[in-house]
């Protein structure tokens, strides 16, 4: 069965409020990256003033659950306003599972990120379905895991 967690994003300030949720819950940082480490993809060049935003977050905050998030890049951040500053995420365990809530959920939505294999070694995609809640969809697959966590 799949796993649901809260995915949020902010503009430019997401190291200071995890750190602060960190000092709250405890426990340390299985992953945190920034746009500047991402390895280079055609047409996606990050601007120097995105460089040193956090790209990806993960703090566990219980056996069950993840505190997840991201800074907007500059593009996205005059989008970004509260009540769309986070998604659900959802972490399948399967390839197949991944397709059947992504295409159930986004039905009537609008998708934002189709469905790829990503640098990061997941299968994962984005959207807002028809009530203009955001989804992530993401299934780990363990063949293709590299070196992040």
């Amino acid at each position: 069965m799949a796993t649901v967690n809260v995915y949020l994003t902010f503009n430019g300030n997401c190291r200071e409020a995890f750190d602060f949720y960190k000092s709250v819950f405890g426990g340390e940082y299985p992953y945190i990256g920034t746009f500047g480490e991402m390895p280079p993809a055609e047409g996606m060049e990050i601007k120097e003033e995105d460089r040193n935003k956090i790209m990806h977050v993960t703090l566990p905050v219980s056996a069950e659950t993840i505190l997840m998030g991201s800074d907007a890049g500059s593009d996205q951040a005059s989008q970004l306003t509260m009540g769309n500053n986070f998604s659900i995420s959802i972490n399948a365990e399967s390839r197949g599972e991944a397709e059947h809530l992504f295409n159930g959920l986004s039905a009537g939505g609008k998708t934002t990120m189709p469905l790829s294999d990503t640098f990061w070694g997941a299968y994962f995609g984005m959207f807002t379905d028809r009530f203009g809640i955001n989804w992530m969809v993401n299934y780990d697959d363990p063949s293709k895991m590299q070196q992040h966590p």
